[in-house]
């Protein structure tokens, strides 16, 4: 069952116990749940939630805040603690935590620090390759790759969510992906190719379909 308050629509459990009084709660799971005598009446509940909806909405935005200041963020591989302070202008990064105003900043944090620690990373690694024809970077989201190289347009995109990531793994795929610009395909060659520059690349593969 499902309630309308508000904006918001929440799934809505009612346990039946002996209890004397009612009682509601909404967790961190976003239920309501609602624990009260098995004589009290479903339409009645209702209309106490309904009665006192400014009430509940106040409940949930309290529980919304509570779980986004425990949500656990995870930056070149190591966990950081997301604090939402309404009085921030920039995202803060200290050794644990990762202070933001709000999801919109912190999300623009984020696009800029991909591509900067992207190109930063490129600059360095691209050392290893002789006769790399110039492109251009771009970084998106995606499901199911963690980069691809469009050889001929010459633009290699990176999967944001490789922030996520410790640095020797956004080294392996940026390898990879450059050595696309030698070797189209995933051939023998290909291969020898991240070898002579990432030692380790199978290990990282393997690192990046588990984790």
């Amino acid at each position: 069952m499902e309630i309308q308050l508000g904006e918001y629509k929440l799934p809505l459990e009612i346990i039946r116990k002996n209890n004397k009084n009612i009682y509601f709660r909404i967790k961190e799971d976003g239920v309501l749940y609602v624990s009260c005598n098995r004589f009290v009446r479903e339409n009645d509940i209702l209309k106490m939630i309904k009665e006192n909806e400014a009430s509940f909405i106040r409940m949930y935005k309290k529980m919304a805040i509570k779980k986004k200041n425990s949500e656990v963020f995870t930056y070149l591989g190591k966990p950081y603690t997301i604090i939402f302070n309404e009085d921030l202008k920039d995202t803060i990064v200290n050794d644990t935590v990762i202070y933001t105003k709000d999801e919109k900043t912190f999300d623009k944090w984020y696009k800029k620090e991909c591509k900067k620690v992207f190109s930063d990373r490129i600059v360095e690694i691209i050392e290893r390759f002789n006769n790399i024809p110039p492109f251009s970077l771009k970084v998106r989201k995606m499901t199911s790759r963690w980069g691809v190289n469009n050889v001929t347009k010459r633009i290699v995109t990176l999967n944001s969510e490789l922030l996520k990531k410790d640095v020797s793994l956004i080294d392996y795929v940026i390898v990879h992906e450059l050595c696309h610009f030698y070797e189209a395909n995933h051939s023998e060659r290909f291969w020898k190719q991240v070898s002579l520059r990432y030692p380790d690349y199978k290990i990282a593969r393997k690192r990046l379909r588990v984790e």
